[in-house]
């Protein structure tokens, strides 16, 4: 199957969802998650609608991005991986919205870097639902506070609240928790689901999903 054919899939996959979760029509947003594929395999996806993109690694983002956004300048660009606080200033520069605020320290460099950059990025909290040790995200306990500190103390634009599930459970829990946390912050933005798992996601709330190797292949 052609990756504009798999785009379409997932996009057509992702209204269904919506229709049986009782949601709006293009309530959710799609998020192409582009990490390890170069600007050759992207560019199809462009060429197929797809605007929004999703990021793991700034160093490999700023290899591709800033070509491929002179040749289609309306890219929405996503981090969707741990960043950590020596990127900030690069991380600001090239990306449209953070979904990887998840300690002080982060969110310190990233407010400084939006001041002195002139740049009012939309931001996301990640929460570690799972409580992995191997995985970035604040703990579910912590994330309330936090999200205050950072609107609060720092003056952020969080949005919303992002979270990857363990591989090895049910994601419906995670993804009621990451929702419940959101309510409790009066937050309205759910960055949750996967090639796997968005279209639980989606009945759980979520706004916006990350698919890659649905859109893309296997890496």
């Amino acid at each position: 199957m052609e990756v504009q054919e798999r785009l379409n899939e997932v996009v057509s996959r992702i209204r269904i969802s919506e229709k049986a979760a009782h949601r709006p029509e293009q309530a959710v947003a799609l998020v192409a998650v582009s990490k390890t594929f170069d600007a050759d395999a992207i560019r199809p996806v462009i060429a197929a609608g797809q605007r929004v993109f999703g990021e793991n690694r700034v160093q490999e983002a700023q290899g591709k991005w800033p070509s491929l956004r002179l040749e289609t300048p309306d890219i929405e660009l996503h981090l969707i991986g741990p960043l950590q606080s020596n990127k900030a200033a690069d991380a600001v520069a090239l990306f449209d919205v953070i979904e990887t605020i998840d300690r002080e320290k982060i969110a310190r460099a990233v407010s400084a870097e939006m001041k002195r950059q002139g740049r009012n990025l939309r931001l996301y909290v990640q929460v570690n639902t799972g409580l992995e040790p191997q995985k970035a995200g604040i703990a579910p306990e912590e994330a309330v506070a936090f999200v205050n500190l950072c609107r609060g103390d720092l003056a952020m634009n969080i949005e919303g609240l992002m979270c990857i599930p363990p591989v090895d459970e049910n994601p419906g829990p995670h993804f009621a928790l990451l929702a419940k946390l959101a309510a409790t912050c009066g937050l309205d933005k759910l960055s949750m689901g996967m090639s796997g798992d968005f279209e639980t996601a989606i009945a759980f709330g979520a706004t916006s999903v990350r698919v890659g190797s649905a859109i893309f292949g296997s890496r």
